[in-house]
């Protein structure tokens, strides 16, 4: 029996039960339908198949999570933190011992490849267990001491909090989201992409095996204009975290403002990776190559746009070319595919629409350009060369394998370039000059900028964008600032002069 062969008949074992009672909310710690009995259907986009219905939560169900949440939320803030820190580490026990079925569901209900899905589960559980050991701390404060007072500061958690979470990959940022909110001290309701709800019932199942209490964290399937639009205007729900789209970002902040929530949003990004001619040619290459093409390219920091120098842009695309050409497209399950089918026939229609836009804009389809097949939503990674900064591709988030190369003369034009975009997530500089990796940087608007290097995230340094892609930053420290509200107290430290009226 094949490796893929074998993967499937592990996948049907795993989903057995899922396609018997489906994707069920869980509210208060109770696993149930939707109140009104309305369910969806989840799909794989490998083949159109059916997974299973989902409960399809609505304002009703919303209402009973976060005032579940508001009842849970006195204990669980009150609950000493070495006792949370426990309590997140046994969900990070229960995601590793669960890690090959988070990955195989993953990749049936998103159409991402093993070999990225693999580790999804295990990066998960790193983020369970790194701010397991920062909850101890999290409500440390300063000692600001004046003339007449000692000035302490504290933090304390938000309250109740609302996590709208991304369909492409849902299972990680599901507990980046998550775990720091419940190390704060916070409780959590949590609607998850409808494209991708599965692997979300299997984290509130840890969560629960683990002995979090009853209620500190309710998930709630649905439509976004249905429970999601419920959950960004409950009152008793003080704070809203999300990951998606910039456009959804604007409205969930209008949808906020009558209740003066504060938010926290990760958008999307259009993300140069500038190639200078002094660069390491073959490292800039694979770099660039797997930051447009792994995870389907359906990842917010993706290098989306090539800035090539054009002294070397000629070698440069027609190795490309051949690179792009080679990347195996395939089952999501089989350990040899690099890039699986695009989450959705929605965003499949999306992305490959761009093909003809290119062709419109004049811009040249050096590789892919067209599907893979006839069933499910495979197409083939894709380039685009010939083009400039101003046409649609250079524009807008596309989402999908696809990428487009611009070719600059100038450092000056490069940065130019590089910043003409409405969004400002991530960027990545290749060049072996010191001094111009300092002026670049320092001029680049962007949240993230890695030099010589793909994106490698290091959980303590803060994570998001600027412009269009974003609003705060997570990791580390900067998720407490979030989930958190600052204390200030201040003691008298003697008997100071205090003015007297009307003595």
């Amino acid at each position: 029996m094949s490796d893929l062969q074998n993967n499937i008949e592990k996948l049907e074992t795993y989903l057995a039960r899922f396609r018997e009672t489906g994707v069920l909310n869980q509210i208060g710690g109770k696993a149930c339908p939707a109140a009104s009995g309305a369910t969806f259907e989840t799909t794989s986009p490998v083949d159109d198949s059916l997974i299973c219905k989902v409960a399809r939560g609505d304002a009703a169900d919303i209402d009973a999570a976060a005032r579940a949440a508001k009842e849970a939320f006195p204990a669980w803030r009150d609950l000493a933190a070495t006792e949370r820190k426990k309590i997140l580490h046994k969900i990070a026990d229960g995601i590793v011992a669960r890690a090959e079925e988070i990955a195989f569901c993953e990749c049936w209900d998103t159409g991402q490849a093993l070999r990225f899905m693999s580790k999804a589960a295990l990066r998960g559980a790193e983020n369970f267990r790194f701010f397991a050991d920062k909850a101890p701390g999290a409500r440390n404060g300063q000692a600001l001491p004046s003339p007449t007072l000692m000035n302490v500061t504290t933090r304390l958690p938000i309250g109740p909090v609302g996590v709208i979470t991304p369909w492409n990959t849902p299972f990680m940022l599901s507990t980046w989201k998550i775990a720091p909110a419940l190390a704060a001290g916070c409780t959590v309701v949590h609607k998850p992409a409808e494209f991708s709800p599965v692997t979300a019932r299997i984290l509130m199942e840890i969560a629960e095996e683990a002995g979090l209490p009853k209620g500190v964290w309710n998930l709630v399937n649905g439509l976004g204009e249905e429970a999601g639009k419920a959950l960004t205007e409950h009152p008793d729900i003080k704070a809203i975290a999300f990951v998606g789209e910039s456009r959804t970002g604007s409205m969930i902040m209008r949808q906020g403002a009558e209740t003066l929530k504060r938010v926290h949003f990760e958008l999307g990004g259009k993300n140069p990776v500038i190639v200078f001619d002094d660069a390491d040619l073959d490292r800039a290459l694979d770099a660039a190559i797997f930051m447009i093409y792994s995870l389907n390219g359906e990842r917010c920091t993706s290098s989306s746009r090539l800035l090539v120098q054009d002294t070397i842009a000629d070698e440069f695309e027609a190795r490309l070319i051949e690179r792009v050409n080679n990347i195996r497209v395939g089952h999501p399950l089989d350990p040899k595919t690099e890039i699986g089918p695009l989450i959705h026939k929605t965003h499949f229609d999306k992305v490959t629409g761009y093909f003809e836009t290119a062709r419109q804009d004049g811009a040249t389809i050096a590789a892919g350009g067209s599907r893979v097949g006839t069933e499910g939503c495979f197409v083939r990674p894709t380039l685009f060369t010939g083009a400039n900064n101003s046409m649609k591709i250079a524009q807008e988030e596309i989402f999908g394998p696809v990428l487009t190369s611009i070719r600059f003369g100038s450092e000056e034009e490069a940065l130019q370039i590089a910043n003409d975009i409405p969004y400002g997530l991530t960027g990545y500089v290749w060049t072996n000059d010191l001094t111009r990796a300092l002026r670049f940087t320092n001029a680049l608007e962007a949240g993230m900028i890695w030099v010589n290097s793909e994106n490698v995230r290091h959980l303590p340094t803060p994570f998001g964008g600027v412009k269009a892609s974003g609003i705060g930053r997570d990791g580390g420290d900067w998720s407490f600032e979030f989930y958190m509200e600052q204390k200030h107290i201040g003691f008298a430290t003697g008997q100071h002069a205090i003015p007297r009226l009307g003595a």
